[in-house]
């Protein structure tokens, strides 16, 4: 136990918390609709989150706002209260604002123990303060600078309907109440994504429109000893993060999995730099422009990847089980015989908490624009519900009285997704068609009455915005309720037709019966294939059968 206990610490060096976070970014004119989209895998063990809602608000001087950091809940002081703040629903402001995050770590000695400002709060505070993304990167940055921040390096997705950024932010060290930060605007036709590591490496310092950076981003890092170079030559990456085996076989290849979907070739070239074998090899690059327009589809899909069809492939190992699950459970590292082994880390994983998809369109109201596509679970578990940016509460199944981390509710989306989902995940191959059926329907048919929907916000703006508001806060709470209420119904579908290993049979949407009624007609579907092949030859003549 020891042993696995400092392969688990060693992980976190690498890429802090190798089951966290994944984010998509996706530009205005590489969507297929002009819509700049933003994506968020929020993976954490066991975390309970509701889908927060923040109202707008007027304050008075010297009011004061309370920070308590996002993940530990513990309270670290009070800032001022801004005059005014904008309404929040999830990771999306009244104004379009997204923000997303992925924490990479970087070099320990640079957490500031003494900051008052976590990451999670940080991300809050500049949603309620924003109207676009470069005055939330500036409400950020100035926070950070002004009240010191307490989390490990950080990289952050930030985005509204005509900008897409990436923004990295490391502390200075224990009582410095300092952080080194560097932004980078996404061009419009680009897809860029992280995963728990640091991505942006050398940018061009001339560029002030597409750049921005801390006015300590080198100097300190001169001061440190890990960066001796030309200015024109400084990585933020090399400076401020690790590159070692976990770093890209652990993070950058969930980077690598979403490019590969997008571009020709990207897969086999940028393979060795992923395996993680020979750290010598080129690095990914920043953005990739795609080979097609996005669709909110496309990067559903991406956010519900296990390799499938790559070398990383999960369904052609041991670790498959008998039902070929491409999921594995932690820890990440284990040792067997003295050698260490690990999982692979895919970007869908059983411990996601909550997932979304925020599309932000300029050519809307920003009442209707703003569009957060929410899950509360392992993103390839659930349906994507509609959220609008303007929503002035949450549907119940996201906000659930009585629910928490221990307290099971069947009212509550986290529960009975995580209900559905641990039923599937041993007998994957069994289970999982059923269940991704009724998941493709759910959200093919929010697609497609989102235009009528829409129409409709769009001609309710023009004429009371917040009778708008009422309507899309209404049609968003009544989605979540027939969601929830089809994931029940799902749980108990599951639990009668696969019930002790075998498939009872349907007949026009209802169980066959024996003529008496006595007993369910049931087909024995067996081992899938590639798993009986596996055991037939890993146990040779022992479980071999003598012909009759």
């Amino acid at each position: 136990m020891r042993r696995i206990l400092t392969l688990a610490a060693a992980a976190m060096w690498a890429c802090t918390a190798a089951w966290a976070c994944t984010s998509i970014i996706v530009g205005k004119n590489a969507s297929a609709d002009g819509s700049v989209m933003c994506t968020y895998n929020a993976d954490s063990f066991g975390t309970f989150r509701n889908l927060t809602y923040l109202p707008a608000g007027r304050h008075a001087k010297g009011e004061m706002r309370q920070i308590i950091d996002r993940d530990s809940r513990v309270h670290h002081g009070e800032i001022p209260e801004a005059e005014e703040t904008y309404s929040v629903i999830g990771n999306i402001n009244e104004w379009q604002v997204t923000i997303g995050e992925t924490t990479y770590g970087g070099r320990p000695e640079l957490k500031d123990t003494t900051g008052l400002i976590d990451y999670g709060t940080l991300m809050d505070l500049a949603l309620q303060r924003a109207k676009t993304a470069r005055e939330a990167i500036q409400v950020m940055t100035t926070l950070a600078e002004k009240y010191g921040y307490c989390s490990t390096g950080e990289v952050f997705s930030i985005c509204d309907p005509n900008e897409a950024w990436i923004m990295e932010m490391v502390g200075c060290g224990a009582g410095s109440k300092a952080v080194a930060w560097v932004a980078v605007r996404i061009p419009d036709d680009a897809v860029c994504a992280h995963a728990n590591q640091s991505r942006i490496r050398t940018f061009n310092q001339k560029d002030k429109k597409n750049v921005l950076f801390s006015k300590n981003c080198i100097t300190f890092a001169r001061q440190k000893g890990w960066f001796s170079g030309k200015d024109a030559d400084f990585s933020f990456y090399d400076a401020y993060a690790v590159d070692n085996f976990r770093a890209r076989r652990i993070c950058e290849a969930r980077v690598w999995s979403v490019f590969r979907r997008y571009e020709e070739g990207f897969g086999e070239k940028y393979l060795p730099f992923i395996l993680g074998n020979d750290l010598s090899t080129p690095p990914m690059p920043l953005w990739i422009v795609p080979n097609r327009k996005l669709t909110v589809a496309d990067v559903q899909e991406a956010l519900r990847d296990h390799y499938e069809g790559t070398p990383l492939d999960m369904t052609n190992d041991p670790g498959q089980g008998l039902y070929e699950s491409p999921y594995r459970p932690t820890p990440l590292y284990y040792e067997v015989d003295g050698k260490s082994y690990f999982n692979e880390r895919p970007i869908a994983t059983q411990q996601t908490a909550f997932t979304w998809i925020a599309q932000m369109r300029s050519w809307l109201p920003r009442q209707v624009g703003g569009l957060l596509w929410w899950g509360n679970d392992d993103g390839n578990m659930v349906a994507y519900t509609p959220i609008y940016c303007a929503n002035t509460r949450q549907p119940k199944c996201y906000n659930t009285p009585g629910a928490d981390c221990v307290t099971f509710s069947r009212d509550n989306a986290y529960w009975v997704c995580n209900w559905v989902a641990n039923m599937v995940y041993p007998r994957y191959s069994l289970l999982f068609p059923s269940l991704k059926a009724v998941r493709d329907s759910l959200d093919n048919s929010y697609r497609a009455a989102q235009p009528a929907i829409e129409a409709q916000a769009v001609q309710l703006c023009r004429q009371n915005e917040q009778e708008a508001v009422r309507f899309l806060t209404d049609y968003s709470c009544r989605k979540g309720d027939e969601m929830i209420a089809r994931w029940n119904q799902l749980a108990e579908y599951l639990i009668v037709k696969y019930n002790d290993m075998v498939v009872r049979t349907e007949e026009n949407g209802k169980f066959k019966r024996t003529e008496t009624g006595f007993k369910p007609i049931i087909e024995k579907p067996g081992i899938p294939f590639s798993t009986a092949r596996r055991i037939a030859r890993e146990a040779g003549d022992r479980l071999a059968s003598p012909t009759e």
